[in-house]
């Protein structure tokens, strides 16, 4: 299609990621799209002919740093072909096509296909072309191409899309459609391709990766198939929710040697009375026993969860509900957020909000509870070994994560870019372990 553009040199693109693991997933999809069909890939921010920015709309200050990002690319770079595409290109069509120097928006079911709606030669026309579908299709699916990750060890492998749930709070299933499931050969296929292409874990992703169900496949069955492929070496599950995590899951987890011993269960809310208004789908007994049943059953499991602070109707006591469960569960770390009105969310007219000194300050305290959660979590591991998959080197030392997704720091004067060593740790600094290679 764009044979004519550049004679001489190879078109050039930039990509930008705004949001979640997903996300970053589908950007790399576009990546690898758009280097087969000829393009070279730079940098995000150096002059390209295209850029491509990806957006996020979980939250109204998502939907910002959406629009930021947009303005600054055609401040910075105006004569680039500017297309912007997945969750906010979904939801705010009308506001991004008021944005001077886009050129093409692109919804979330059209955005992998994004070659397919280029102007043949990268043509600014001053109008935005818009591929949109308000409403996204429930069929299975297949993606033509495997990510492209040139400066990660771990591969994000895309196996779901959408979601059912509809918690209260969340405009994700608005965004990205009803709950659909990727073809399981075509999972099977692309998890060997990015083994053949020397990736050593693979991080499954999407919506409510626990709910997948494809021709009678179930997200169990997508772990065995990617289990039995040879030199894959890890597979690590992303963020899964409650009533999706079963026992069986857990008890096949200890008995593996690939699956990680990691899971992020979102909790949101420690209190059943605020769970039920979010229209969650767990009860804080039931998220407690799954969360202990891991712990017992799965040796140095790392279980990481979010927490939500302020939403409307939450009281101190409520409040103090949730702080005790995380404080008493065996929880590794946890991820706080603070609770924003989205305008399409059902919990936008609930009352009464929450003061916004009164959610500053539950964010504060629950953030401390957290880093105190980690650091004991990460002590009482030095003097132990441990298996570590280095990714980065900064400053002279090599970082990586264990398979129960600790960071860890170690000095090496090897390259151990995508290589597993034996670690000792023997210290902490921050959110790091400190380590020595054996």
């Amino acid at each position: 299609m764009l044979t004519q553009l550049h004679k001489e040199n190879r078109p050039t693109v930039s990509l930008h990621t705004l949001g979640c693991r997903l996300n970053q997933a589908e950007t790399a999809i576009i990546a690898r799209s758009l280097q087969q069909r000829g393009f070279e890939i730079v940098p995000f921010g150096q002059p390209a002919d295209l850029t491509v920015i990806n957006t996020c709309t979980v939250t109204e200050q998502a939907d910002a740093k959406c629009r930021q990002a947009v303005r600054q690319t055609v401040r910075k770079n105006p004569d680039a072909y500017v297309a912007v595409v997945g969750c906010y290109a979904q939801m705010a069509v009308d506001t991004i096509r008021q944005i001077e120097g886009v050129d093409l928006i692109i919804g979330n079911e059209h955005k992998l296909r994004l070659y397919d709606f280029l102007d043949e030669n990268l043509h600014k026309n001053g109008q935005p072309v818009v591929i949109h579908s308000s409403k996204i299709s429930r069929e299975e699916f297949v993606i033509e191409s495997v990510g492209l990750y040139d400066t990660h060890t771990r591969a994000n492998l895309k196996i779901q899309d959408g979601c059912n749930f509809v918690c209260s709070f969340c405009i994700v299933a608005t965004a990205r459609g009803p709950a659909r499931s990727r073809q399981f050969d075509d999972i099977m296929n692309k998890g060997r391709q990015l083994v053949h292409m020397g990736f050593k874990e693979i991080v499954l992703t999407g919506v409510n990766i626990g709910t997948y169900d494809q021709d009678g496949k179930t997200f169990m069955d997508v772990l065995r198939g990617l289990e039995a492929i040879e030199g894959l070496q890890r597979i690590r599950i992303s963020s899964i929710e409650p009533t999706t995590v079963s026992r069986a899951l857990i008890d096949y987890m200890a008995d593996s040697p690939k699956i990680c011993r990691h899971l992020h269960i979102p909790l949101q809310s420690g209190d059943d009375t605020i769970l039920k208004s979010m229209r969650r789908k767990h009860t804080v007994d039931e998220f407690r026993d799954i969360v202990e049943y891991a712990a017992r059953t799965v040796p140095d499991i790392g279980i990481g969860t979010d927490i939500m602070v302020g939403y409307p109707g939450e009281g101190q006591e409520q409040f103090v509900h949730t702080k005790k469960l995380i404080t008493d569960l065996p929880i590794a770390y946890f991820h706080v957020f603070t609770y924003s009105d989205r305008k399409g969310t059902t919990s936008f007219k609930l009352k009464p909000k929450v003061e916004h000194a009164v959610k500053k300050e539950r964010n504060r305290m629950m953030i401390e509870v957290g880093q105190r959660k980690k650091t004991a979590f990460y002590q009482s591991f030095i003097g132990r070994r441990v298996r570590v998959l280095f990714e980065e080197q900064q400053h002279g030392r090599w970082y990586g994560f264990t398979d129960n997704y600790m960071r860890v720091r170690a000095g090496s004067d090897e390259n151990l870019k995508n290589e597993i060593r034996t670690v000792r740790l023997v210290g902490t600094a921050g959110d790091t372990l400190i380590g020595d290679i054996e």
